[in-house]
């Protein structure tokens, strides 16, 4: 059972498959989503200029979860397209608030 995310610690929730998923942004899941997407920095700024692909978006998703038991990353691909940009917008702040000012 996945607890409850902490605001606080810049965790976020995503839902897949009707399962809330923890997306917690460590400082390992962070690198993995850097070694593939580029520099985070970038990445906030993208997002900022509304520049953001949706490839970038599943990519810190998957990276940050934290747990993938019984999830393959296409489910996760799945899940942003079924909650759609305005769903993602809550998780992705979280997100990219802890990247840019870690935790608190």
């Amino acid at each position: 059972m996945t607890t409850a995310p902490n605001a606080c610690r810049g965790e976020s929730g995503l839902t897949v498959n009707g399962r809330l998923y923890l997306l917690r942004p460590t400082f390992a899941c962070l690198v993995a989503a850097e070694e593939e997407i580029g520099p985070l920095f970038a990445l906030v700024e993208r997002a900022g200029d509304g520049q953001l692909k949706i490839t970038e978006l599943a990519a810190l998703f998957w990276h940050c979860l934290d747990s993938r038991e019984g999830l393959d990353r296409n489910e996760v691909e799945n899940a942003v397209l079924a909650i759609g940009l305005a769903g993602c917008a809550k998780p992705l702040r979280a997100l990219l608030g802890q990247i840019l000012q870690g935790a608190g």
